[in-house]
């Protein structure tokens, strides 16, 4: 959700510059600032920067006014003074043009131009301006999503590489097993033992660690990874919930792996997706 644009318009002499910038966030939030004259349009500036749709997004609009532009004169209140100053001259006899200089620069005949209103010329380009600005935040956005994709397809083949070879741990897991729980019959000195009854409780605790479904259904979770990241657009907490079903594949394998060779792969395997959880809160 990273991104950040520049741009830059002339209107009626004046320059506007707009720059947003977006940081991760799990809700949209946005901060807006700009000249009391836009406030009118604040409302349609937000709607704009919602197509954001996510993300901390910092919102600056500045405005610059060349020296013809910079202020504008009053002339209602000009042609008053003017007025006025003529019948005084009358009065007085003299000459009014020798008081225009002093009267014309009097500062509440010129108003700032930052306190004018917006005509909708002014607006239209602005308001386009800042759409092209969004555009290029978006292109930002779609830069970096490739480069996290990229690194999402390494940890997951990463995972996946794990996953399968668990495969040449688990004949060896289950003969250790056996030969365990037949070495506390010997040091318990048990001559008689029911192979029958022997058999149905191996049997019981072998299907405690057996961990077929467990690798079936994280291998499902991995397929719908990268489904989901190669077909569905906006899908960052979609992603969150599907590494969290992975988590817990991940767990329950490892708290019946009873095997250290299987442990490894278990610890390998959630150091990966920790490093994809990292980056899900980058994506939209």
């Amino acid at each position: 959700m990273t991104g950040f644009a520049k741009k830059q318009c002339i209107a009626n002499g004046h320059k506007y510059t707009i720059e947003i910038k977006t940081l991760n966030s799990k809700a949209m939030d946005t901060n807006a600032k700009m000249p009391s004259r836009f406030h009118a349009h604040e409302l349609e500036i937000r709607t704009l920067l919602n197509r954001l749709e996510r993300g901390k997004v910092d919102f600056l609009l500045t405005e610059e006014a060349g020296t013809a532009a910079g202020s504008q004169l009053n002339k209602a209140l000009a042609t008053q003074h003017l007025q006025e100053i003529r019948q005084l001259s009358d009065e007085l006899h003299i000459d009014p043009a020798t008081l225009f200089p002093s009267v014309i620069t009097l500062s509440d005949l010129w108003v700032n131009k930052e306190e004018c209103d917006l005509d909708e010329e002014e607006w239209s380009l602005v308001a386009k301006t800042i759409e092209e600005a969004i555009a290029e935040v978006d292109r930002f956005r779609l830069q970096e999503g490739e480069v996290l994709k990229r690194d999402f397809v390494k940890h997951v083949d990463a995972i996946e590489q794990r996953l399968h070879a668990l495969d040449r741990y688990e004949a060896e897991r289950i003969t250790t097993a056996k030969e365990r729980i037949r070495k506390y019959f010997a040091e318990a000195a048990i001559k008689e033992v029911d192979q029958n009854r022997f058999e149905q409780e191996l049997i019981y605790y072998l299907e405690k660690l057996d961990i077929t479904e467990e690798k079936i259904r994280l291998a499902k979770h991995i397929d719908y990874f990268r489904h989901t990241m190669d077909t569905e657009e906006g899908s960052g907490k979609k992603l969150g919930f599907i590494a969290q079903e992975m988590g817990r594949e991940i767990n329950t394998t490892g708290s019946k792996a009873n095997h250290v060779e299987i442990q490894k792969l278990v610890v390998e395997m959630k150091d990966e997706l920790e490093k994809i959880k990292e980056q899900l809160g980058n994506i939209l």
